[in-house]
């Protein structure tokens, strides 16, 4: 008999809806069961990609005994960590502070005034390696809340009472400045400490796509010309783009490498990494096509962009335009017995590669894609890679017909399941690199799919006070409110796609959620909350500056206002980005690998940002022309108007306000802090006016 989760619309709780373990959701109604039954709620915290999150389930919330033990003694919570990320940063901070570690699926004891106090992540279904079993671990916990409950009462509160004292704003220089050229230089010297030289990247196994220090490094070798900041990026774009972790027939990539080669993934995708990697190769394409002379580097950024976004599109857009959260890392093996596996949906043998492709074009494909008799991954099989030097360019047609036909037999596998709900936030990074790729590109259906993932969001995500639905599936929207990141990266996807197609409405849509942010999730002194000052109050009000996976709230909200500030002129966001920055002069030199994104709104505070207002008639080539060079423009963070003099955008917008032709023709202003210079209109000459 399903239980309480088989109302929710997380594909994630819907995955335990048919556990004998008696569920609840997060809801103040979970906690007043425990109270009135006087016993400790287990808080289970994962998501739907998540490997070991389906191992525990499997193992221990569809085994009757366990269930059995876990309903006579305990309310059992279950959260989706993608759609409350509020709770999931509480408790895991929680879990960190008193482990050294984390991760998920998450696995917490609280009281029923939900104070946690004991804590873990996955626990196995017998003593393993040194781990409780988790049979062991409910035991022990029934054990002291039954015996010993006083105890348990002052462990919650002293774990409380310590989440509660932590604050950031020590952590804040005094003048709340953004970081300076010294600041930023020495988080450079530090990125160049922790470069693995030999294989890209940062730091030793497992190793994550670092799209956020990437973007930095390019935007720093652009305001300063920084050959070892190129040279990262370069290094690490191509070794990931040859790697196991690129899917090398449909695009896309994996999560992370459980190596430092980059060879063997662990083969979720997700929906943030993909668009911040799209993005990241577009602009490392627009850096190194210098002038539109194509090199092997270039030629490689602009196939992996276009590749990315094109999987995307494909994989996981939805049919109301928004894009789904991820792809599952485990499949049916196909073998009949029901198993899944992880990376079977991906991995290849030579024998594989054979039936599908005949004897020679299997060898040819065994070479050109590191496929061998002994395998990269288990039981013999490989995952795919580029691993030598030559791109197999000189053999193009052959390659492409090798990857039409694999692409081919693989898609009659068992699929990956998908995670269907639209996250606002990673679909507003979505917007971004999708309008960028496709304005960079000449693919307009790109730009299309960008602006209809907006009118989603617009549509379902937004209310009528013009707050945020954090998620939506199927075309409704969920219960939860938005938190920070979903409005500064909506924002920031809305800013971008206004750049692109001139429409100047989507920059007044992000100044809707900007404001909100000023208002619900700014301190008085400059600091940035997670949640709103309205939201669900929870034992602390997450806050964290640091960036993870996607960029975190805070390093978000800060480049969302400063562009907003350089297309308005308003004063306040300013202010407020700048204010938000001075985290990023604290932190920066001390740990730049995790506030990359920080790092790259800095460059752009420092560099102006540079604000391009380009007017013209929408259908005048000469327009167009004067467009594309502000968009390809490298100067860090540049913001670009269009808009015709006299149309409503221009007359709205105040960067286009009072702009007019030069002797009849379309013209581009550059300026900085609303301080132009003389307009041009020559294309050229304005892409030299905006390299760095």
């Amino acid at each position: 008999m399903p239980n309480r989760l088989a109302h929710e619309t997380s594909p994630y709780l819907l995955q335990h809806a048919d556990n004998p373990v008696d569920w609840w959701p997060w809801s103040p109604a979970a906690f007043e069961e425990a109270r009135r039954r006087g016993v400790p709620v287990l808080l289970s915290v994962g998501y739907s990609s998540c490997h070991w999150c389906h191992v525990m389930a499997h193992e221990s919330f569809e085994d009757p005994d366990t269930a059995a033990l876990l309903n006579d003694h305990f309310v059992a919570v279950k959260v989706d960590r993608e759609e409350r990320p509020d709770v999931d940063a509480v408790y895991m901070e929680a879990v960190q502070a008193a482990t050294g570690q984390g991760g998920w699926p998450m696995t917490v004891f609280l009281t029923p005034d939900a104070a946690p106090f004991y804590f873990g992540t996955y626990f196995p279904p017998e003593p393993r390696h040194g781990m409780p079993s988790f049979g062991q671990v409910l035991e022990g916990v029934r054990s002291a809340w039954a015996d010993r409950r006083d105890e348990v009462g002052e462990v919650a509160g002293r774990i409380v009472d310590d989440l509660a004292g932590r604050s950031l704003t020590a952590a804040l220089p005094a003048d709340r400045r953004p970081p300076g050229p010294e600041e930023l230089h020495t988080a450079l010297m530090g990125l160049t400490r922790e470069f693995d030289a030999v294989h890209g990247g940062f730091g030793g196994a497992p190793k994550f796509p670092p799209a956020m220090v990437l973007e930095f490094l390019l935007r720093h070798h652009a305001r300063t010309g920084s050959a070892a900041a190129l040279e990262m990026v370069q290094a690490t774009c191509t070794a990931m783009a040859r790697g196991g972790i690129y899917d090398q027939l449909g695009g896309g990539f994996a999560r992370y490498a459980v190596d430092a080669t980059w060879t063997v993934p662990h083969f979720e995708k997700m929906l943030y990494d993909n668009a911040l990697l799209c993005r990241l190769y577009a602009h490392l394409w627009r850096t190194t096509a210098r002038g539109g002379a194509a090199d092997e580097l270039s030629d490689l950024a602009r196939r992996v962009a276009l590749e990315t976004a094109e999987f995307m599109v494909r994989e996981l857009r939805t049919e109301q335009g928004g894009f789904a959260s991820a792809l599952d890392a485990d499949s049916d093996d196909g073998s009949g017995s029901g198993r899944h596996v992880e990376g079977a949906y991906y991995v290849w043998t030579p024998d594989q590669l054979r039936d599908v492709l005949g004897e020679k074009d299997a060898e040819f494909a065994a070479a050109h894609f590191g496929v061998t008799e002994e395998g990269t991954f288990e039981e013999g099989a490989s995952v795919l890679q580029l691993p030598d030097a030559a791109d197999g360019r000189a053999d193009a047609e052959r390659v492409a017909s090798v990857r039409q036909r694999l692409l081919a037999a693989r898609a009659q596998r068992p699929r990956p399941g998908r995670d269907d709900k639209v996250v606002a936030s990673w679909n507003g990074l979505a917007i971004a690199a999708l309008a960028e790729t496709g304005a960079y590109f000449d693919r307009p259906d790109l730009i299309q799919a960008a602006t209809d993932a907006a009118d989603l969001l617009v549509r379902v995500h937004m209310d009528w006070q013009a707050r945020l639905h954090r998620t939506s599936r199927d075309g409704v929207a969920g219960a939860n409110s938005g938190v920070l990141e979903d409005y500064a990266n909506v924002a920031e996807g809305f800013l971008a796609l206004a750049s692109v197609t001139g429409e100047g409405v989507w920059v007044e849509f992000a100044g809707f959620f900007l404001d909100t942010v000023l208002v619900q999730f700014t301190a008085e002194d400059g600091a940035l909350y997670d949640t709103a000052a309205d939201a669900e109050t929870l034992i602390r009000r997450p806050q964290d500056p640091t960036d993870s996976a996607s960029p975190s709230g805070w390093t978000a909200a800060a480049g969302a206002l400063l562009s907003y500030a350089a297309l308005t002129g308003s004063a306040l966001h300013r202010d407020a980005a700048e204010a938000a920055l001075g985290i990023v002069t604290a932190l920066g030199g001390r740990a730049p690998r995790f506030i990359g994104w920080g790092l790259a709104v800095g460059e752009a505070a420092l560099a102006g940002p540079r604000e391009v207002a380009v007017v013209g008639p929408a259908d005048d080539p000469a327009t167009a022309a004067l467009h594309r060079a502000a968009l390809l423009g490298t100067a860090p963070g540049t913001v670009v108007a269009l808009g015709a003099p006299g149309s409503d955008d221009a007359e709205e917008l105040p960067l286009l306000k009072d702009r007019p032709l030069v002797d009849g023709r379309p013209a581009a202003y550059v300026c900085r802090h609303f301080t132009c210079e003389r307009p041009t209109t020559d294309p050229e000459e304005l892409a030299e006016r905006l390299r760095g």
